[in-house]
């Protein structure tokens, strides 16, 4: 992601931490609703008492908002890299608040009701989210595909990948801890940095919680900027390469058990179920799975291995312990074990060509002699490559991590 650009600060300017709180809200010509969800936040935040700054991180608009914003009473702080996600990071970076409160600036979110953020910060919590579905979503404020079916299938799939608390992983409207937030070195310059966020906080154990929050219909009268199937996808994306157990390892795994168990069932003989003859064209897709799952499986244990070199994912014991029993000599002692049977197994087959004087051959019998072979041999390519692609992560990292 391209570095994100703010006005300089002169240094007669409050540096980050002058006062308690940032109210953020990224722009991008909301000259029709940003004045109100200023004039909203400037009251609340004379009305609470908390010491605090509205701060506009401004995505390039061509419409006045920027001086609408000042008029308004707002910091402006213009973002040169485009993006829903550079733009708050750029806002965040800029904040003068230990805490920082973000939402949208298209009056959805109620900028006049902050109490309850502002309480769980200043009780510890690094992170408060919003929660649409527990503080209510008025009619017209939330499309249908994404109530029923985009927030809460990605917000399922987030709690179960990575046991995230939170119940609305794309509510706008969340507090945080300026310091703790910029600490995950979050990247995504677009919509997905929502999730970013949510997913790299659980991961690094910072302390989150949420509170009801209300969504209104916002006040534009042109189309939002997000693109429902565009940005569903990038956030889905997102999860998924941060997942690599569930994108990799799970998948593998049953699909490597289930053509072992397969080709273990077929190898002696053609099986009839219901009536049904399966014989060597399943053994020949028992064996893709093989493979298919044991690379894929294999590739877990690349993205996790990378993961936590580059702090991506805290250090996991229990799969450096795992991992750390295999060393680059076993694994290429392992597929060279594999390579050796997959060549005894080619051998008899090419002997029991050789006894019909290399003539026709049952296709049944003796493919189940080649299927395996093969099988054999490329999994021994697979491990002895695989043992060799650690290895150079090893000196890439400047560590002596566990090699397989």
């Amino acid at each position: 992601m391209p570095d994100t650009l703010i006005e300089p600060i002169s240094l007669t300017d409050p540096p980050a931490g002058s006062c308690e709180l940032t109210i953020l809200m990224p722009c991008l010509n909301e000259a029709e609703t940003l004045a109100v969800c200023i004039t909203k936040a400037m009251s609340w935040l004379e009305r609470s008492g908390v010491r605090g700054e509205v701060l506009i991180a401004d995505n390039g608009s061509t419409d006045g908002s920027q001086a609408i914003a000042i008029e308004a009473g707002a910091r402006v702080v213009p973002i040169a890299a485009k993006g829903y996600g550079s733009a708050l990071l750029g806002g965040i970076k800029a904040a003068r608040g230990r805490f920082v409160i973000m939402g949208d600036s298209d009056d959805s979110y109620d900028f006049g009701s902050l109490d309850a953020f502002v309480e769980k910060l200043r009780d510890g919590h690094d992170l408060v989210m919003g929660n649409r579905f527990k503080g209510g979503i008025k009619k017209g404020a939330m499309p249908p595909l994404h109530r029923y079916i985009g927030n809460p299938v990605l917000t399922t799939i987030g709690r179960i990948f990575f046991h995230s608390p939170c119940g609305d992983f794309h509510c706008g409207l969340r507090g945080f801890d300026r310091e703790a937030i910029l600490s995950l070195d979050l990247q995504a310059p677009g919509m997905e940095f929502a999730s970013e966020m949510v997913v790299k906080a659980t991961i690094q154990g910072l302390n989150i919680t949420e509170v009801p929050t209300t969504l209104s219909p916002d006040g534009r009268s042109r189309p939002p900027h997000l693109r429902s199937w565009r940005d569903g996808w990038r956030h889905l994306r997102f999860l998924l390469l941060f997942s690599p157990r569930w994108l990799f390892l799970y998948p593998g795994l049953g699909l490597l058990i289930s053509g072992v168990a397969v080709m273990a069932w077929l190898l002696p003989e053609p099986r009839v179920v219901l009536g049904v003859t399966f014989d060597i064209h399943t053994l020949y897709y028992a064996s893709l799975a093989v493979v298919v799952g044991f690379h894929s499986a294999l590739f877990y244990v690349f993205a996790r291995r990378y993961g936590m070199q580059e702090g991506l994912a805290p250090p996991d014991e229990r799969f450096l312990r795992m991992t750390g029993m295999l060393t680059l000599e076993a694994g290429l002692l392992a597929g060279l074990a594999l390579l050796l049977c997959g060549l005894v197994l080619a051998v008899l087959a090419v002997s029991a060509w050789h006894q019909t004087q290399f003539g026709m051959l049952p296709p049944e019998w003796e493919m189940r002699l080649v299927i395996p072979s093969g099988t054999c041999i490329l999994l021994a390519f697979q491990t002895a490559y695989g043992a060799f692609f650690l290895s150079v992560l090893d000196l890439r990292s400047g560590k002596r991590a566990p090699r397989l």
